[in-house]
């Protein structure tokens, strides 16, 4: 695959050069590697625990219909903590066209914001399930927007998720008192912006030679401009200032900052892993740690348990495996088809 071609030919280089900065910290590829996937895990399985805490708690159940405001909080963090490390760093930003940023910045926008709200209306579970089906949108696209063909071993793999997704959410309307088609709706427009976001940024950084941090502070700060449009124009100014006013600090400011900075680290983590080992790479890294959180979901905040979680799970997981195998095989024919191409 894309992934082990590269851990095994490219040379020993710095863990912090990964990152776009030197160091002494000298490490194989394939420990930076196991670096990168630990630091991804760790910082995101916390993120997800926060962020249910954040709308699951009893004290906090005043920040439903505030999800846009906490994902304002959270981009601006972002924006502060990256204009920092980039100053820090001394990095010389580069000169990727300001409508490419712009994109990449909604195409953010849309994948946390709608994210964080659908945790309104879905258990954490169910929108950790839609988010791990990024083959489904991108098939659909691919076929009628790009008239892309796909072997028959994806269309499998889909209708594998398909089902997988259709029983687990038969279940949640079933066992979830906060069940609503609203949030199906949001956590379906993340899922589809989402499922384009990791190969637009591959493609900016690699093309533009731009750093990880450089691309989260840009695409962060234009992203936070466009929500607090969104949150002035949707009027949660002002329900946001009474709820943080009436509620101690540890129910609203340091589950946000801790939100906040456990995201903020583990996507310079992922971006990591997309700049120096592809997006298929990323994605079965985060697909992994997103079934992790979902039985740390169950585990750290009880729910009713339905046996269509467990059966949609392994419809899920099936898919999942087979679209892991279907994107080596591709890699695999590519690299013989360009060995092919090379002078003897």
């Amino acid at each position: 695959s894309r992934g082990s071609h590269i851990l095994l030919s490219r040379p020993q280089h710095s863990i912090m050069q990964r990152f776009g900065a030197g160091s002494a910290w000298s490490l194989s590829p394939n420990a930076t590697f196991w670096v990168l996937v630990l630091g991804t895990m760790c910082c995101f399985l916390l993120y997800g625990l926060v962020q249910e805490q954040l709308f699951s708690t009893p004290g906090s159940a005043g920040l439903n219909g505030l999800g846009w405001t906490i994902t304002f909080y959270q981009f601006t963090m972002y924006t502060v903590l990256s204009k920092i490390e980039m100053s820090v760093r001394g990095i010389v930003p580069s000169k990727a066209p300001l409508k490419t940023l712009v994109f990449i910045s909604l195409l953010t926008v849309a994948t946390m914001g709608f994210s964080n709200t659908s945790l309104s209306y879905l258990n954490y579970p169910t929108q950790v399930v839609f988010k791990s089906c990024k083959l489904i949108p991108v098939m659909i696209g691919g076929v009628f927007l790009q008239r892309k063909k796909y072997m028959a071993t994806d269309y499998i793999a889909s209708g594998l998720l398909s089902l997988g997704l259709i029983i687990f959410t038969l279940a949640d309307v079933k066992v979830s008192p906060q069940y609503s088609v609203t949030g199906l709706v949001l956590i379906s427009a993340a899922l589809v912006a989402d499922s384009m976001i990791g190969n637009v940024q591959e493609r900016v950084m690699v093309k533009y030679e731009m750093s990880t941090v450089e691309m989260v502070h840009k695409s962060y700060l234009v992203g936070a401009g466009l929500i607090l449009v969104l949150v002035v124009a949707m009027g949660e100014v002002g329900p946001a200032y009474e709820f943080m006013t009436k509620n101690e600090a540890s129910m609203t400011f340091i589950p946000m900052t801790l939100f906040s900075i456990t995201g903020y680290v583990g996507i310079q983590f992922v971006l990591a892993l997309v700049k120096w080992y592809g997006a298929l790479t990323a994605v079965t890294v985060t697909t992994l740690r997103k079934a992790v959180t979902m039985i740390l979901s169950f585990i750290f905040f009880p729910k009713p348990f339905h046996a269509g979680y467990a059966v949609g799970g392994l419809f899920l997981a099936l898919g999942l495996a087979l679209n892991t195998l279907n994107k080596r095989r591709k890699d695999r024919l590519a690299a013989a088809a360009q060995a092919q191409k090379l002078p003897m």
